[in-house]
C-alpha cells in the first residue's frame, strides 16, 4: 500500500490556492502530517478521501488513480476520522456504530464482533448503551475513531484524533493507531508535535500549501541539530528582547532566572550553549528557515 502525490494543486473558486505543486509519497506505517492551522492539511485530506477533486496533478493509492470512475473502489480502501465528526445524538454508541457499519456494507455479525473488539480497545465497552449526546468530547472522538476502523481500511486518515482527550486517553488512542498500522498506512494529521514524536518514524511538514520537509524523524532532527541553543535571561524584559530576535521554542523559570531555547541559523549573540534538537525545535526551525 502506497500513496503517491505528484504536482498536486488545489485552487478554490475564490482563487485561493490551498495546495501548490505538492509532491509526496506516503509509505506503510504511521506517517505524520504536521503544520499550523491553514497549512493545507485538511484540504489534502479532503482530496485523499475523494471529497475534493484536485485542480491539477495526480494522486494514486496502491496504483489506483484518483479519478471519478475509481472513487468507489478507493473509498472501500480508506477510513477517515475528520476533525469534526457528526454522530447521531439520539442513538446509543452501539446503535450508532452498527448503523455506520451497515452504511459501509459490513455484514451484521462481522460488524458486531468488530465493534465489540474496538469498544474494548478504546475503553468504551461500559458506555455502549449511552446515547451519543451523553458522551464527553473525548468519548465522541473515540467513537469516531471506531467508525473509521470498522471496515478495516488499508489506508486510515485521522485528523487531530487526540483533540479533547485527557493524557491517558491520548496515549491509549496513539497506541491503538500504532497497533492498527501494522501492514497498513495511517496518515496522522495534527499540530500536536508530542503525538507524532510518540508514534511516527516518517513525517511531512506543511506550510502555506507546500511541503517544507518529507522524510524520517531522524533526518529532520539532524537538520535542526546545531541550530538550537539554551541561554538564561535575568528577567522578563531581557527574555522579551531575545524573543524579538529569535524563535523561542520554550521558556521556563529555573530558580530566579528564565531559561530559553532559541532556534537560530547562526549562534545567538548572547552567552548560550548548543543543545540537541527536539521534534518541536526541528519543526520551528524548518517552518521558519529562510
Amino acid at each position: 500500500m502506497g500513496i503517491k502525490i505528484k504536482d498536486l494543486t488545489v485552487t478554490f473558486k475564490n482563487q485561493v490556492t490551498a495546495i501548490r505543486h505538492a509532491n509526496l509519497e506516503i509509505p506503510k506505517g504511521i506517517f505524520g502530517l504536521l503544520g499550523e492551522n491553514g497549512a493545507g492539511k485538511t484540504t489534502l485530506m479532503r482530496v485523499l478521501t475523494t471529497v475534493l477533486a484536485p485542480t491539477s496533478g495526480t494522486v494514486t493509492l496502491d496504483g489506483i488513480s484518483y479519478s471519478e470512475e475509481n472513487y468507489q473502489k478507493i473509498q472501500r480502501k480508506i477510513g477517515y476520522l475528520p476533525q469534526e465528526i457528526d454522530l447521531y445524538p439520539n442513538l446509543t454508541v452501539q446503535e450508532c456504530l452498527e448503523y455506520m457499519g451497515s452504511l459501509s456494507g459490513i455484514p451484521k455479525q462481522v460488524c458486531r464482533e468488530r465493534i465489540c473488539t474496538l469498544l474494548e480497545k478504546t475503553s468504551l465497552t461500559e458506555h455502549r448503551k449511552k446515547k451519543i449526546r451523553q458522551l464527553s468530547g473525548g468519548m465522541k472522538r473515540r467513537v469516531g475513531l471506531i467508525q473509521a476502523l470498522l471496515n478495516e481500511p488499508e489506508f486510515l486518515i485521522v485528523d487531530e484524533p487526540t483533540t479533547g482527550l485527557d493524557p491517558e486517553e491520548r496515549i491509549r488512542i496513539r497506541n491503538l493507531l500504532v497497533d492498527f498500522s501494522e501492514g497498513r498506512t495511517v496518515l496522522f494529521s495534527t499540530h500536536v508535535v508530542e503525538d507524532l514524536a510518540a508514534t511516527c518514524n516518517q513525517l511531512a511538514i506543511m506550510k502555506k500549501g507546500e511541503f517544507l520537509y518529507a522524510g524520517s524523524m531522524k533526518d529532520l532532527l539532524g537538520q535542526a541539530n546545531g541550530h538550537v541553543w539554551t541561554c538564561k535571561a535575568a528577567n522578563e524584559i531581557t527574555a522579551r528582547e531575545l524573543e524579538k530576535k529569535y524563535h523561542v521554542s520554550s521558556k521556563q523559570y529555573v530558580g530566579n532566572e528564565l531559561q530559553l531555547r532559541l532556534i537560530s541559523e547562526l549562534p545567538p549573540q548572547v552567552e548560550c550553549n548548543v543543545c540537541a534538537a527536539t521534534l518541536e525545535d526541528a519543526y520551528i526551525y524548518i517552518a521558519n528557515r529562510k
